[in-house]
C-alpha cells in the first residue's frame, strides 16, 4: 500500500471527509486529494498534524508498519526513519506554490485582476519609454524600440502564460452573460481603434508609428475585462 492509499484508508477509518482533513490542515480540498492520489505528497510541517489526526506514529503514515508499544522499548519507540520519510517527501508536487489547481474561482478572479493590471502597467511605462526615450533623452530609435518590444513582450506573456494555467470552470448564467457583455463591447472597441489607426495613419503618415494605437487598443478590452472581474467579484462578496 502506498502513501496515497494509506491517508486514504486513514481519511475513511475516521469517518471524515476531504473537506474536513483539509479544514483541520489548513490546506484545500485539491490538495488533499492530490495527496490521496499519489499527484503530490504532505510537506514536512503536514505530517505531525497528520499523526496526530490519524493517531498514529509517523513511521506507521510513511512506511505503513505498526510499532507495538509492548514489544518496542522507550529508544525505538521514538526513532524516526528519516530516511524512508525523505523518499516519499522529497516527491512532493506543488502544492505550497502558486498553483491554480488549489485556488477558488474568487481567488483566480482576483490574481487575474493582479495580472491584467500590473500588465497594462507595463504597456502604458514601455509606450512612456518609447515617447521619453526618442523625444527627451534623444536616445538611438533602435534601442528605444528594442527595450519598448522587451517591455510589451514581458506584459503580454505574463496574460498568456496566467490564462493558460488558469483552469477550467462551469460558468453560471450570470457569468455567460457577462462575458457577452464583454465581448460585445471590447468588439466595438476594437473596431473603433481600427477606424482610428487608418484615419491617424493617413492624416499623419507616420504609419511606423501609429501601429501603437492597437497596443492601446488591447489595454483598453483588459481594462474593460478587469472593471467586469472587479465589479462581479464585489457582488459575490456582497
Amino acid at each position: 500500500m502506498n502513501l496515497g492509499e494509506r491517508l486514504f484508508e486513514l481519511r475513511k477509518a475516521k469517518n471524515l471527509t476531504q473537506d474536513d482533513v483539509a479544514e483541520k490542515l489548513n490546506v484545500t480540498r485539491q490538495t488533499v486529494s492530490k495527496w490521496e492520489t499519489n499527484q503530490s505528497t504532505p510537506d514536512f510541517d503536514k505530517i505531525v498534524p497528520l499523526c496526530e489526526l490519524y493517531e498514529i506514529s509517523p513511521n506507521e503514515l510513511l512506511t505503513g508498519e505498526k510499532q507495538e508499544q509492548e514489544t518496542v522499548d522507550n529508544e525505538n519507540s521514538d526513532e524516526f526513519n528519516w530516511n524512508e520519510a525523505k523518499k516519499h517527501l522529497f516527491t512532493r508536487g506543488k502544492d505550497d506554490e502558486d498553483n491554480y489547481e488549489n485556488m477558488t474561482k474568487n481567488q483566480i478572479k482576483r490574481k487575474s485582476a493582479e495580472v491584467v493590471s500590473s500588465s497594462i502597467l507595463i504597456f502604458f511605462i514601455a509606450i512612456a519609454f518609447a515617447g521619453v526615450g526618442t523625444t527627451v533623452w534623444m536616445w538611438n530609435p533602435v534601442v528605444v524600440g528594442c527595450i519598448f518590444l522587451i517591455l510589451i513582450g514581458w506584459g503580454v506573456t505574463r496574460i498568456v502564460k496566467h490564462y493558460m494555467s488558469v483552469p477550467k470552470f462551469e460558468k453560471t448564467k450570470e457569468e455567460e452573460k457577462q462575458d457577452k457583455i464583454v465581448k460585445q463591447i471590447n468588439d466595438i472597441i476594437g473596431g473603433i481603434g481600427v477606424a482610428l489607426y487608418f484615419i491617424v495613419s493617413f492624416i499623419t503618415m507616420a504609419w511606423h508609428i501609429t501601429w501603437v494605437i492597437f497596443i492601446i487598443i488591447g489595454m483598453v478590452e483588459q481594462v474593460v475585462k478587469l472593471i467586469f472581474m472587479l465589479k462581479e467579484d464585489d457582488e459575490n462578496e456582497e
